[in-house]
């Protein structure tokens, strides 16, 4: 087969492929094969159509077209090895010739991975963070697992104050008319939350129960009914009752309780013990986060707009499929959220970009410093892949053979050792 490549630009990329017309006849006589089960033609059975019946019946030129797709495909993808191409794009097809008994000549127009140069990535110097948990720190966690183990309590003869958590009745009101999904009964709401429209909460403090009191707020200029936007409102409320947390005593006691620790201070050593370890964790994580930002920073490249707005599919993607699991649809987000998927891919662009580079940057490397894949590393990548979604290996190892995602998993093995490779060469 005979190619010939053409750039137009720095990204894009001609593809004129000349396929043999012997490839053609036998891509043809498939075709015929093909349509000749799918077709009912009278008189025969599925299969058994002459050729030039069925041709009567469909037109030759749907055989041709036929056969284009069949032998399309593998030119294309020998055409990519031929010439060294890794398309980030689908490819745009124009047929030149496809007639039978000639040679077959068509164009693909694609977007190619763009070439990258390698700045500094090996000796790098990046600052050890000098780990230091402060009993502060361990005061908060308490604080938390006390939180945890609280109880909520009615107060009475009190009024509302921040935190508290309530239940109220409301009605709300714009131009003295009542709107849609502006009332309430028994509603929760912790004051302090700001679940409510800005300025409201605020407003119930000093209430006491059973008092009725009107609280006056403005609709943010963005707010997603349109109807209300921007409009001042008045809602009249009735306080129903006022709870409490009631944190448990700290001693020994509660030590013994809540944990498998038999004195306050046991629990607080622990506590601080495993601060550290995390605390240690994390400046490892952010040193490594902080050479491969280095890295990155120090190459060249030029990224194409479709990886990057393949890369935001991808993010929103995951998105998607994250909502679902917490049982909620992109679109209902997308309401709460007070946005549209066009201002929701722009918010995704920047670290978009920097998961592009950073990719591209480390497959650089690994091609540069011949960095194997072993079959070790599959196994160790499909055991972390089992124990993180609760499955089992040969479950996890099915799925990928299943959907064709090995090179997927190939390459992110790929980057993984890449990215280890440039932290054990970090400067000391």
């Amino acid at each position: 087969m005979k190619v010939t490549a053409e750039k137009i630009d720095n990204h894009q990329v001609v593809l004129e492929m000349e396929v043999p017309q012997a490839e053609l006849s036998k891509a043809i006589e498939k075709a015929y094969t093909k349509l000749a089960n799918r077709v009912n033609v009278p008189g025969f059975r599925k299969g058994k159509a002459p050729r030039k019946i069925l041709e009567q019946r469909i037109g030759k030129e749907a055989i041709l077209d036929e056969a284009f797709e069949l032998l399309a495909p593998k030119a294309f993808n020998d055409a990519l090895t031929q010439e060294n191409i890794e398309p980030v794009s689908r490819p745009k097809i124009d047929v030149v010739t496809l007639e039978e008994g000639k040679d077959v000549v068509f164009k693909a127009t694609i977007t190619a991975k763009p070439e990258v140069t390698l700045g500094e990535y090996k000796g790098l110097t990046v600052a050890k963070t000098t780990v230091e948990v402060k009993d502060e720190q361990v005061e908060e966690q308490i604080k938390q697992m006390l939180d945890h183990h609280s109880k909520m309590v009615t107060v009475e003869d009190t009024i509302v104050a921040k935190d508290d958590f309530t239940t109220i009745d409301f009605k709300g009101f714009v131009d003295d008319a009542a709107f849609d999904g502006g009332e309430g009964k028994d509603y929760p709401l912790q004051i302090g939350s700001g679940s409510f429209i800005p300025g409201f909460e605020e407003q119930l403090i000093g209430a006491t129960v059973g008092q009725e009191l009107d609280v006056h707020v403005t609709f943010p200029a963005e707010y997603h009914a349109a109807n209300l936007a921007g409009k001042p409102a008045v809602f009249k409320c009735t306080v129903n009752n006022i709870k409490r947390k009631e944190l448990p005593e700290l001693d020994d006691a509660f030590a013994k309780k809540a944990s498998s620790f038999e004195t306050v201070a046991e629990l607080k050593a622990d506590m601080k013990d495993k601060l550290e370890k995390n605390a240690v964790v994390k400046a490892e994580n952010d040193r490594k986060a902080e050479a491969l930002k280095i890295a990155t920073e120090n190459m060249t490249v030029d990224i194409p707009d479709e990886m990057i707005d393949n890369r935001i599919s991808h993010m929103l993607e995951e998105l998607s499929i994250s909502l679902e699991n917490r049982g909620m649809k992109l679109d209902q987000y997308l309401q709460y959220a007070n946005t549209d998927i066009a201002k929701l891919r722009e918010t995704y662009r920047e670290t978009a970009v920097v998961n592009v580079k950073t990719d591209l940057m480390l497959e650089a490397v690994a091609k540069a410093e011949e960095i194997k894949i072993e079959a070790a590393d599959m196994q160790v990548e499909v055991e972390a892949m089992a124990k993180a979604y609760g499955a089992t290996a040969a479950q996890v190892q099915k799925i990928i053979s299943e959907q064709g995602r090995i090179g997927d998993l190939m390459a992110t093995i790929m980057r993984k050792k890449a990215a280890q490779f440039i932290v054990d060469q970090i400067a000391e």
